[in-house]
């Protein structure tokens, strides 16, 4: 996948591309929108990866090799999570002896993972890194032949109607796993960090290059004849069942996919209750609301007060703190002063050691409830907010001068 993905120029439709000319693939038989829907169920699907599962990603595999013109590898490694394989690549690169001269009490999962990828795989067997030949040159040659024939205008809005709408999420997914595996070492162990975060460079990403292989099947490239379409062909039938992959010449690792994994309506990793993302081996990350978060933070607060939320010093904690506390509640027992009042509601400024102060807009909902009373809700507004009604209005993307609901439902 590119570092940074082609972006669409304009807003475009959901039909999929129709190429012409005579060596131009077949149109496909599904919509863009099915295709990315399929996609999108890959790139955040959990659960146990069961025996038909890894069936069907070792299939994968030796398709793409395949295809690809290499051997047929050796062994499939299967491994819990992409921490643990990220480990056992950086071991098959070198890097164990390093690895280990830095261990200590608090780098108890590196410990354990090196010992157990040393057990697993004969780090001098795996022979060369074959990741070139299966995803990098393949997805290349796919990409320049799709943009040569469509122009950039046409490219840009095949990328928004495919992987542009999978991108965001993905690719966050992708960085708050890479910072956690970067994370196993010691913090101040910086070479060690650099070296796990490079080995996560090595491995083809299974689900979560769900992106790019929606562009590529939306376009007719998955299933063609000849390369590049059978090796990618290969790979996409990885990504469809399994996580993130490793391959060499004579030993492939694989990693199982999540056994759970929460998101919240817009997407971003949330739970308030356990890990977000959570592997079989108990690599997990904690996030509220795409937040990140320590193991244990959220349960931690039995005993939350406002005392407590400004003792904080970590600003991202804290905002975790006020959010899970209620805003209407912190409010009321600090005793806060509203900043500005109007028809459209009340404007509330809570201000932050260390960080951009909080701005609400209180609003009372017109539409009454069952029992006849009318709800209060705290709109967050930007902290440059200086009255309700601009407040108010930004909820509405206008300008406080264009704000002027006759009435409202």
């Amino acid at each position: 996948m590119p570092t940074t993905p082609p972006m669409p120029s304009e807003a475009v439709t959901d039909a999929p591309e129709k190429r012409s000319g005579p060596e131009a693939p077949a149109v496909p038989a599904r919509s863009r929108g099915d295709i990315v829907l399929d996609w999108q169920a890959a790139a955040f699907a959990s659960g146990p990866t069961g025996p038909d599962e890894r069936e069907r990603a070792e299939a994968g595999v030796h398709a793409a090799y395949a295809a690809a013109g290499l051997a047929a590898p050796e062994r499939i490694v299967w491994v819990p999570s992409p921490a643990f394989g990220t480990v056992a690549a950086a071991l098959i690169a070198g890097h164990g002896e390093e690895l280990r001269q830095r261990l200590s009490k608090k780098t108890k999962r590196l410990s354990g993972y090196l010992e157990a990828a040393s057990s697993l795989v004969d780090v001098n067997d795996a022979g060369a890194s074959v990741r070139e030949a299966l995803r990098t040159d393949p997805w290349e040659q796919a990409r320049g032949s799709a943009s040569s024939e469509l122009g950039p205008e046409r490219w840009a809005q095949a990328w928004a109607q495919t992987g542009g709408r999978l991108w965001s999420q993905v690719d966050e997914l992708v960085l708050r796993i890479r910072e956690a595996i970067g994370g196993l070492p010691a913090a101040n162990d910086h070479r060690n960090v650099a070296r796990l975060r490079g080995a996560t460079l090595d491995a083809i990403l299974g689900q979560h290059d769900a992106p790019w292989l929606s562009l590529v099947e939306s376009l007719g490239g998955l299933g063609t004849d000849g390369p590049p379409g059978t090796v990618l062909s290969g790979v996409a039938e990885v990504a469809r069942v399994a996580g993130w992959w490793w391959p060499y010449e004579r030993v492939v690792i694989v990693s199982e996919r999540p056994v759970e994994l929460h998101r919240d309506e817009p997407g971003r990793l949330h739970r308030g209750d356990g890990p977000a993302l959570a592997y079989s081996d108990g690599f997990a990350l904690h996030a509220w609301r795409g937040m990140p978060l320590p193991a244990g933070f959220i349960e931690s607060l039995t005993d939350l007060s406002p005392a407590r939320i400004d003792a904080e010093s970590n600003a991202e904690q804290r905002r975790v703190m006020l959010e899970i506390y209620g805003y209407e509640r912190y409010l009321a027992e600090t005793g806060a002063k509203p900043v500005h009042r109007d028809e459209t509601g009340v404007l509330w400024r809570i201000e932050l050691e260390g960080d951009e102060p909080i701005v609400m807009v209180e609003v009372v909902n017109s539409t009454p409830e069952p029992d006849g009373s009318h709800r209060t809700y705290y709109l967050r507004v930007p902290p440059r907010t200086r009255t309700a009604r601009e407040g108010v209005a930004w909820t509405f993307g206008m300008d406080e001068s264009d704000y002027r609901p006759q009435k409202e439902t």
